[in-house]
């Protein structure tokens, strides 16, 4: 005989009897980031609550802002440190959906060179090709090759966009002629081109028609107004994804500069390489050299926009938006190889000063870059969920094929030297180096060290270190790396039953989205534990 007399609810009305509930499961956003009850947080100090998935992963889009102006399709950015970002890193993240800020620990001419082959790797129309004339001689071409890494090249009689196309010449027809040949005896002459005015898609039908490697665009009288090449058709093909100015068809460039008069020069240098988006450099953003520069590059250079800082409080971000910052970056001291918190006393844990910077900025539409403490996948969703646009990446694309160095071997593993900008090994380098002069203003060209002024410590007898130096295990290429970091992405979102980063930043405002703190014993249970010994395996290929 059944003695219970417990009644359970009917099954189908539980959702409901779920809205009778008070209390949603979690913290809102507004109560977890309450520092007057938890203190600061990082991101290994909460959780997000799952949601409903009623969708694939593959729908979620993670384009997000960095900037007023710019969009990403994927929410990643590599650091500009001179162990992780200078050409490669910068072609193969744009390609990828991301974009790489290129160091400034190096002379503004090599610097300069670097953006011009970030903006050169791939183009639409490309409106300022390189040319020769028939006079011209198959060494040049080669060196062209040499330097910036193509050789079909226009002829034009005069030698400049603009004149007559007469011919046209690839690594083939120099291939084992006399340096001194003029390319006026090996150019091919016999030429498919098309007429000005026609659209990206009709050019990209011919020049695939066509089987050339490129296609000229003429004007009605036979002068050389643009290039398309076969190489960028392929590339649109392979990377759908890739971070392009929408007006130029070219990948987006972006660069480092510090807050001392000399970068005013060196932004002259990138600016004329066509550089899209300038960070300036320091670890403390809220100075008068700051707002300064800002305000000098907005009057000087409009088009380029200004991503300021590193801040990690409203205070701070107030007076560069003020000035007109277009994005702000977020961080001081979280970094894996930074000892700012330690030494100088002086940050905020990354997860609270991403928040509370981000919820500022965001009533004045100015985006926010999580700089620093990014070490999964997971770390990089928490960020978007308190409010980044995206997130840079030091320590974890450090490694990689395409970051600065060579690989050498520790202790039984391939590994990558990695260290910080505010380490001692980066303010001594390119120390007291002297280039020439500016041939606008004769004042001389000086390779003054970005990591000294970015700790505004060149005037200092001694240099106290704020980063560390080490090495990171090889990560393999870039290129597949990133994509998993992508995928990844997709499937947290997916998780947490959102389907876009910009849907994810509206459900965490509306308190729809909710989070868990976790304690000390929480974040052992929710990694690897209890086994003998296991293997960890990111992501196949």
């Amino acid at each position: 005989m059944n003695t219970d007399e417990t009644t359970f609810l009917n099954p189908q009305s539980a959702l409901e009897h779920l809205a009778t509930y008070n209390e949603r499961d979690g913290l809102s956003i507004n109560d977890l980031m309450n520092t007057r009850v938890h203190g600061g947080l990082t991101y290994n100090d909460f959780l997000l609550l799952p949601g409903r998935i009623d969708f694939p992963a593959s729908d979620v889009v993670s384009e997000s802002k960095i900037t007023r102006n710019v969009t990403l399709k994927t929410p990643f950015m590599s650091s500009p440190m001179d162990t992780v970002t200078e050409t490669e890193m910068a072609i193969a993240m744009a390609l990828l959906g991301g974009i790489g800020v290129i160091h400034h620990n190096q002379s503004a001419e090599d610097q300069a060179a670097m953006v011009r082959a970030v903006k050169r790797h791939e183009n639409g129309f490309i409106s300022d090709p390189v040319v020769l004339a028939p006079s011209h001689t198959a060494e040049d071409v080669l060196d062209i090759k040499a330097r910036l890494g193509f050789c079909g090249i226009p002829i034009t009689d005069n030698g400049k966009v603009g004149g007559k196309l007469v011919g046209i010449v690839t690594g083939r027809d120099v291939q084992f002629r006399d340096p001194s040949t003029p390319l006026s005896e090996v150019m091919t002459t016999e030429l498919v081109t098309a007429p000005q005015g026609i659209t990206l898609t009709e050019a990209n039908d011919i020049l695939r028609d066509s089987k050339k490697g490129k296609l000229p665009i003429v004007d009605s009288k036979g002068n050389l107004i643009s290039l398309l090449a076969r190489s960028d058709l392929l590339k649109n093909q392979s990377y759908p994804l890739a971070s392009k100015n929408p007006e130029t068809k070219q990948l987006y460039a972006a660069a480092a500069i510090g807050t001392r008069p000399s970068d005013r020069e060196r932004l002259k240098l990138l600016a004329d390489a066509g550089l899209d988006i300038v960070i300036l450099d320091s670890s403390q953003g809220n100075s008068v050299y700051q707002t300064e520069m800002i305000q000098w590059i907005k009057q000087t250079f409009p088009q380029i926009d200004v991503i300021a800082g590193n801040v990690v409080c409203r205070e701070q971000a107030a007076a560069l938006i003020q000035a007109g910052a277009d994005g702000l970056r977020i961080g001081m001291g979280s970094g894996s190889i930074c000892i700012t918190q330690e030494v100088m006393a002086v940050g905020r844990p990354q997860a609270t000063a991403v928040y509370h910077v981000a919820e500022f900025a965001s009533k004045f539409g100015v985006p926010v870059i999580a700089d620093g403490g990014i070490g999964n996948v997971g770390h990089i969703v928490k960020a978007l969920s308190l409010g980044a646009g995206a997130v840079m990446m030091g320590g974890l694309l450090a490694g990689t094929e395409e970051a600065p160095g060579e690989y050498f071997y520790h202790e039984g593993k391939r590994v990558k030297a990695y260290r910080g900008m505010g380490s001692l090994e980066a303010m001594e380098q390119g120390k007291d180096k002297t280039a020439g002069k500016y041939p606008a203003t004769g004042k001389p060209k000086v390779v003054e060290n970005a990591a000294t002024s970015r700790y505004f410590s060149e005037s200092s007898a001694i240099k106290v270190a704020q980063g560390v130096s080490g090495d990171v295990q090889d990560k393999g290429s870039v290129k597949a790396f990133l994509p998993y970091l992508h995928v990844g992405v997709q499937h947290s979102l997916q998780d947490i039953g959102v389907r876009s980063v910009a849907e994810l930043q509206k459900a965490v405002k509306a308190k729809e989205v909710r989070f868990e703190l976790r304690t000390a014993s929480a974040q052992v249970e929710g990694g690897v534990h209890g086994l003998n010994s296991y293997k960890k395996r990111l992501f196949s290929t």
